[in-house]
């Protein structure tokens, strides 16, 4: 069985470039997240190549030199897909693609590849339809390599451009339909939450792959579908929480990422929705992670970017089980301590401990580490929530009847 898992993937290899605004280091995380991205979506990493230039070239992305290198690597060990790192113009990719003779993708075409992989109702295959049919418009004529050989003469003129500028007014239209669809939905969609009437909202955000779902599954008692892939989830889950004598929604949300197609966060607006009328917000990090505060930095950025950075946050640090720090000698001089060699305890001693400790939780999802400390501090955060919104609740208050007629 695992043979046959191993035989299915497709042979690939990456491509990444060093620039002014992107050093070495900064590359190499981003290669090991799109090799992440490349086995999420059925491929397997053979090789990675990369580059220093000032800018990607305009023509062909790499140099041309570093192109033909590509180009005999591929022929020698029989690569099916080359993925850059960085989003490619038309040009780009019509030109590499002419070059290579193979399957050309690039960070974003291999996100919305596995977004229709993780699609399972037919909202989310509808935003990743749309996200796709808006990626591919202006890349259409890169897609009709059977024309070629039309370079004019006697009958050959004309159709090519026809048959391409017939096919973009189809996708135009297809993306019309789409839009459409999307509308109605968001209608029902915000219908719903309308009618989940005055309950406390929390919502479950963070970079992919962090333990959201996971989390979701031990405080909600859900049945969140959970993988150690990218993207696992897609669906907005919303679930009925009650944590002591209180309940809320709890909400899982689809994971953020860097570079995130801009075609995606137009498109799934309405699951973003989710987040944007969160009464409160649960930022769950994987704390394990060498990148973590990057990825602390993007989510930062695309909450800023959908109006809700200034919502109630409660920074979780899951998988403190799998945080593993470099041995630190205080005696060797020779050695500079860095983040690398800093323990938990080091951590909360730095930017983290401004955050306060009733903003901040370190936990283990999976093995349900300082558990009952999570759910006291969501319980404190909505409870605050809930008493403004409703200050003479029963259960908050067993003498509020006092209260009423103290008032």
């Amino acid at each position: 069985m695992l043979e046959k898992e191993v035989i299915d993937f497709e042979k690939s290899i990456v491509i990444g470039i060093v620039t002014q605004n992107q050093s070495e280091e900064k590359l190499k995380e981003y290669l090991d997240e799109l090799e992440f991205l490349t086995y999420t979506a059925g491929g397997t990493v053979i090789k990675r190549f990369s580059q220093k230039m000032d800018k990607p070239n305009p023509k062909t992305f790499v140099g041309t030199g570093k192109l033909e290198e590509i180009k005999y690597f591929i022929k020698d060990n029989d690569i099916k897909t080359v993925i850059f790192d960085d989003e490619l113009t038309p040009s780009q990719s019509k030109n590499i693609t002419k070059e290579l003779d193979c399957k050309v993708l690039d960070r974003t075409n291999l996100i919305l590849d596995i977004f229709a992989q993780r699609a399972e109702t037919s909202y989310a295959r509808t935003q990743v339809e749309l996200a796709q049919c808006q990626y591919l418009l202006p890349r259409l004529t890169g897609m009709w390599t059977h024309l070629e050989r039309q370079k004019g003469g006697i009958g050959m003129r004309g159709p090519g451009e026809t048959e391409i500028e017939t096919d973009r007014r189809i996708v135009r239209d297809r993306i019309s339909l789409l839009k459409d669809k999307i509308k109605v939905i968001d209608k029902q969609m915000a219908t719903q939450r309308s009618n989940r009437g005055a309950m406390v909202r929390v919502a479950l955000v963070g970079y992919t792959n962090v333990g959201k779902s996971t989390l979701m599954n031990a405080v909600g008692k859900s049945d969140v579908f959970v993988e150690n892939k990218l993207f696992a989830t897609l669906d907005t889950t919303v679930r009925k929480t009650v944590i002591k004598n209180l309940p809320f929604l709890l909400s899982d949300t689809v994971g953020f990422i860097r570079k995130l197609p801009t075609q995606l966060v137009e498109s799934f607006k309405s699951t973003l929705d989710e987040v944007r009328e969160a009464d409160l917000l649960l930022h769950v990090v994987d704390i394990s992670h060498p990148d973590f505060e990057d990825h602390i930095e993007s989510v930062n950025q695309i909450l800023q970017d959908i109006k809700s950075a200034d919502k109630p946050t409660i920074m979780v640090f899951n998988k403190i089980d799998a945080y593993q720090s470099l041995q630190y000698d205080e005696n060797d001089i020779t050695i500079e301590k860095t983040t690398k060699h800093y323990t938990l305890e080091d951590w909360k001693n730095t930017w983290m401990s401004k955050l306060g400790d009733k903003n901040t939780l370190f936990i283990s999802a999976t093995e349900k580490a300082n558990f009952e400390e999570f759910r006291e501090k969501v319980y404190e955060a909505v409870r605050e929530i809930h008493i403004t919104r409703f200050p003479y609740n029963k259960f908050l208050y067993p003498d509020y009847k006092d209260a009423v007629e103290n008032e």
